[in-house]
């Protein structure tokens, strides 16, 4: 990687004795798309807001354009565009109206303003809803203008945080393509957080979280590489039992996750036939599938998502 463009080195956040990030560290480079994956209560939101400039972290340091990011705070907001995961839109403004108010908070103003307006506004299909209120907008619309607004200023960087929140699975992939736009057409650089694999694995890297910790950093096919084959998920009477055996027969890890027996194994429609022969009578249902991220989170984690947002 060429000089990052971001640099966390060793975060660490706490709210009161709760430890919300622990010694957090990866880089970003310039013009990459990068997720912050992660389930509720895995850090993401709050090193978010570190990101944002919103939280100075308890311990350690983030460098972005080589600005710190607690002590050279306006060199690093005239640079950045954020999209949070709460609607920003003024509701009873029409949509130029609310892009106007944030151009102005940016010193835009005049011709050059609604030049850029109307570039995004084109860009991200609005034009013909400029003049339409908010409020009677759809989901996947106003998320579009939320877009427009963290743009107007031409970042550097656009942060977003669970931009596909609230949209069907058509508008995600919509989104999923206005962002490699922006990255190809204007080599813009987006770091995003999100708990939904779909969204994580359309991104360049990605950095997985849980519960404060960084459990594994790469590319979504590296990751799930990793995994080394396929992966087998076994319904038996007694799993854990089950799963004992499987290890001492065939020499090889077999865990109980949610009460069904899970394993990773090459060429695993073969071994299929080898297990059920195997243990007559003991397996209720068998089923196998490509290692996915959440296959990559199991196994780094040893559990499935869950937790509380922190």
């Amino acid at each position: 990687m060429n000089e990052p463009l971001l640099d966390v080195e060793a975060v660490t956040h706490r709210y009161g004795t709760r430890t919300a990030l622990n010694s957090v560290s990866f880089q970003v480079a310039r013009g990459e798309i990068f997720a912050l994956l992660g389930p509720n209560g895995g850090g993401k939101t709050t090193l978010f807001r570190i990101l944002s400039t919103l939280v100075a972290p308890s311990e350690g340091r983030v460098h972005m354009f080589g600005y710190d990011v607690v002590l050279q705070q306006g060199e690093i907001r005239r640079r950045i565009g954020v999209v949070f995961q709460a609607p920003s839109l003024d509701r009873k403004l029409t949509v130029s109206e609310n892009l106007r108010h944030q151009g102005h908070l940016y010193n835009l103003h005049g011709h050059d303003l609604q030049k850029r307006m109307d570039e995004l506004l084109e860009r991200f299909g609005m034009a013909d809803r400029r003049n339409d209120l908010v409020e009677t907008l759809s989901g996947g619309q106003r998320r579009r203008v939320e877009l427009a607004k963290g743009l107007l200023h031409k970042p550097q960087v656009l942060l977003l945080d669970e931009p596909s929140t609230g949209l069907d699975p058509r508008v995600r992939r919509e989104l999923s393509d206005y962002l490699e736009r922006l990255r190809d057409e204007d080599g813009m650089t987006i770091l995003l957080t999100t708990h939904l694999m779909e969204e994580a694995d359309r991104c360049g890297r990605l950095a997985i979280l849980d519960r404060g910790k960084l459990v594994a950093l790469s590319t979504p096919q590296e990751l799930k590489d990793q995994i080394g084959g396929d992966v087998i998920s076994v319904d038996a009477k007694q799993p854990q039992v089950l799963a004992e055996q499987i290890s001492k027969r065939f020499g090889m890890e077999a865990r109980v996750l949610d009460g069904n027996v899970r394993i990773e194994r090459n060429n695993g429609h073969k071994f299929i036939t080898e297990l059920v022969e195997a243990f007559p009578g003991q397996i209720e249902a068998i089923s196998i599938h490509k290692p996915t991220l959440e296959d990559v989170f199991i196994r780094m984690t040893g559990h499935r998502f869950d937790g509380e947002e922190t």
